[in-house]
């Protein structure tokens, strides 16, 4: 079976990959990537650009499964056309099995909002591909890991209100991703993908001074209090958009749902976020 991964530089493609070929099973791995040359042989590398769509139709050909992870553009409708047009792409390379990365909580929700491109592929994935499944991610802990040692000088966590959030590990998503690539039964299927527990805002930061060794306290603040320091600290708009419609998740309750999807797809157990940070402050 050939399996592909879309957007295979990153991260979450790198640690999917990984996974893939620590599983065996004689599949040919295809990592596809606006640079190919970073897919270390034996794996094939093809060149596939979700800003240039006539790439993906040859970087797509011959798949029987694909994953489509997507980009990190924040401009307000960007990564909506990314994604309808690797969709689009792969239905018409003939893509045997195609698996969209989502977020939990994905709902309709118009633009700008950060969260509006995956209901949009999720809604165009069911429509047009014959055989599909949708990764719903939870947020991720290594998210919050460099959100925590930006925090340190200052001491404090910053949030709309109290809320919960089941923070999921990268690996775990990538884990889950190929478990699901190398088995049956997933098509139609949606899954939401989380860490094994929903802290508070409270235990969040309780969890980050245990794991840091510093002083971290949790505080609810405005979300114009929260502009106001975005801007005081010169983010840019774009980025500061997508802060605000973070908080605004998590204040919604996108993020408080556990279940036990990771371990269905990986066939381990998630790390805790606890796990995470001990890592990331080692």
């Amino acid at each position: 079976m050939q399996i592909g991964i879309s957007g295979a530089s990153g991260h979450l493609g790198q640690s999917t990959l990984k996974e893939l070929a620590a599983r065996g099973g004689g599949h040919e791995l295809v990592g596809i990537s606006r640079t190919p040359q970073a897919i270390a042989a034996p794996l094939q590398g093809r060149f596939g650009d979700y800003d240039e769509p006539s790439s993906l139709a040859a970087a797509y050909a011959g798949l029987d499964r694909l994953l489509l992870i997507p980009t990190i553009a924040l401009a307000p409708g960007v990564r909506s056309r990314q994604n309808i047009a690797a969709i689009d792409a792969a239905v018409a390379a003939g893509v045997g099995h195609i698996v969209i990365l989502s977020s939990c909580g994905a709902r309709d929700i118009a633009e700008p909002d950060l969260y509006a491109p995956y209901f949009a592929a999720e809604q165009h994935l069911m429509r047009t591909a014959p055989r599909w499944s949708i990764l719903r991610m939870n947020y991720f802990a290594e998210a919050l890991a460099e959100e925590a040692l930006g925090s340190l000088g200052h001491g404090l966590l910053a949030c709309f209100t109290e809320n919960r959030v089941a923070y999921v590990a990268r690996d775990d998503v990538a884990a889950s991703a190929a478990g699901l690539l190398t088995t049956d039964g997933h098509v139609g299927a949606t899954y939401n993908l989380t860490g094994p527990a929903a802290l508070t805002g409270e235990q969040r930061a309780a969890i980050i001074a245990k794991a840091s060794g510093a002083g971290m306290g949790f505080l609810p603040m405005t979300e114009a209090a929260m502009r106001a320091a975005l801007q005081v600290m010169g983010t840019p708009p774009d980025i500061a958009r997508a802060v605000i419609c973070l908080h605004h998740g998590m204040a919604s309750g996108m993020f408080d749902i556990v279940t036990g999807d990771v371990q269905k797809l990986s066939g381990k157990a998630p790390r805790t976020l606890q796990q995470v940070l001990r890592k990331a402050f080692a």
